[in-house]
C-alpha cells in the first residue's frame, strides 16, 4: 500500500450519480482509488470520520468568478491574484474554477491569459479563463464598461485560438460577431457561451449549430422570453446538449424563473458571478471606476443597479434546495458534474468515482455549511 493512501468515511457519500450510506473515500495521492463500504476498509489505511450529518460530495466547480478575498481579476490578472480568488472561495467548497476577466482590452485580455496559463498543471484549482465579453451586445451590457465593448479583431482571434493549456470559455454576442467567428473558437476547443446578447431565436439556433454550447446566466442580459421572439432562453431550454449557468441568489432571477427553467431539457450549471466581497472583509470595491457596495445579499451600483453577485458556491447549493425545491443530489450534480462535462472534463472532474482527482467537499447536509474541502487529495483544514 502506498503511503500517500488514506480514506474519508461520511455518513452518505454522493458520487455524483448514487448515493452510499456509511461509506468511505480512498484516495491514493490526488486521486481516488474506490468508494468502499466503511466495513471494508482495511485496518491498515489511516482515515478521517466525518460526524452527522455530514454529506461528502464532488467539489463544486464555478465557471464564473470575478472575484474574491477582495481580489477583482479584471483590476489584478496576475497569477498571485487567481491564487488569493481560488483560496477565497474554496473556503466555500469551490474546489477548481475559471477567473472570469469582463469585457477589457486585448492586452488585459492577454494579460489574464498569460496569467491562468501560468498556474493550468501547478494549481489544480485553476482549470482555465473565462473571457466574458467584449464581444457583447450594446443593449445588453449589464456591469461591462459599453466603452470596451466592439467587434472581434484578427488580434483577438489569434489570442482566443492560439495553443494553450487548459480550458477556455467565452462569452459571445452572436448577433456582434462574424458569421465564421463561432466556428473558428469551436473548432480550436474554445467552448463558447452565449450573453449578454439581443440574439432572435432563429440567431441562436444558428449560433448553436455553428458551436455555442453554453449559455451564460439565463435570463439575465439577455434578450427576454417573449410570445412571439421566443429569444435564445426558449433556445437554451428546449435543447439537450446545451448547459446554462444559473445565479441562485433569489435576487437575479425570480425563483419561480429559475424553476421553469429546470423543467427544460438542457442541462443546468450553478454559478456565483462573485465579486471581490465574497470571502473578504470588505463591504465595496470599485470597478471600472465605479464604488460597487454590498447591501444584503447583492452587489449593486450606487443607482441599485445589480453589479455581479455576493454569492458563493455552497449558497448556490443551498439555494437551489430552498429556492427551487431541486433534490440535494440533483443540486450537487449542478455545482459539479455538469460543469465539468461541459468543459470537457466529465472523465476526470465532477464525480468521485475511481481514477477521478480527489476533489471533495464535506457538508452539513441540513444547512450546507461546509466542513472541508480537498483539492487534489490535499485537504483545507
Amino acid at each position: 500500500m502506498s503511503e500517500n493512501v488514506h480514506a474519508v468515511a461520511a455518513p452518505c457519500i454522493f458520487d455524483g450519480v448514487a448515493l452510499h450510506t456509511d461509506s468511505a473515500v480512498v484516495i491514493d495521492g490526488d486521486t481516488i482509488a474506490a468508494v468502499v463500504a466503511r466495513s471494508e476498509l482495511s485496518g491498515a489505511i489511516p482515515r478521517v470520520y466525518l460526524p452527522e450529518p455530514a454529506w461528502l460530495a464532488p467539489g463544486f466547480i464555478d465557471i464564473q468568478v470575478n472575484g474574491g478575498g477582495d481580489v477583482l481579476f479584471n483590476d489584478e490578472p496576475t497569477p498571485e491574484a487567481i491564487r488569493a480568488i481560488a483560496a477565497a472561495h474554496r473556503i466555500f467548497g469551490t474546489t477548481s474554477l475559471l477567473p472570469t476577466l469582463i469585457s477589457d482590452s486585448t492586452e488585459k485580455m492577454a494579460a489574464a491569459c498569460k496569467a491562468v496559463e501560468s498556474l493550468v498543471g501547478v494549481e489544480p484549482g485553476i482549470l482555465g479563463i473565462h473571457l466574458e465579453g467584449p464581444f457583447l451586445s450594446p443593449d445588453k451590457p449589464g456591469v461591462h464598461d459599453p466603452r470596451q465593448l466592439r467587434a472581434p479583431s484578427g488580434r483577438d482571434l489569434a489570442l482566443l485560438t492560439a495553443p494553450r493549456r487548459g480550458a477556455m470559455l467565452v462569452t459571445l454576442a452572436p448577433e456582434q460577431v462574424p458569421a465564421e467567428f463561432i466556428g473558428a473558437l469551436a473548432a480550436a476547443g474554445v467552448r463558447v457561451s452565449l450573453g449578454h446578447s439581443m440574439a432572435t431565436y432563429e440567431q441562436t439556433q444558428h449560433a448553436m449549430a455553428a458551436g455555442v454550447t453554453c449559455f451564460t446566466h439565463l435570463f439575465n442580459a439577455m434578450r427576454p422570453l417573449e410570445s412571439r421572439e421566443p429569444g435564445p432562453i426558449a433556445a437554451a431550454l428546449e435543447a439537450e446538449k446545451v448547459w446554462y449557468g444559473l445565479i441562485v441568489d433569489g435576487v437575479h432571477v425570480d425563483p419561480a424563473m429559475l424553476r421553469l427553467a429546470l423543467r427544460g431539457r438542457a442541462m443546468p450549471i450553478l454559478v456565483t458571478d462573485a465579486m471581490p466581497p465574497v470571502g473578504g472583509v470588505r463591504s465595496c470595491f470599485e470597478l471600472q471606476g465605479e464604488t460597487i457596495f454590498v447591501h444584503g445579499d447583492r452587489c449593486a451600483r450606487s443607482d441599485g443597479r445589480l453589479a455581479g453577485a455576493y454569492l458563493t458556491m455552497a449558497g448556490a447549493v443551498a439555494n437551489c434546495v430552498r429556492l427551487l425545491g431541486a433534490p440535494l443530489a440533483d443540486a450537487l450534480r449542478f455545482a459539479s458534474t455538469h460543469p465539468a462535462q461541459m468543459l470537457g472534463l466529465g472523465e476526470k472532474l465532477g464525480k468521485l468515482r475511481p481514477g477521478f482527482r480527489a476533489d471533495m467537499v464535506a457538508f452539513d447536509e441540513s444547512t450546507i455549511d461546509v466542513l472541508n474541502t480537498w483539492v487534489a487529495g490535499r485537504p483545507l483544514r
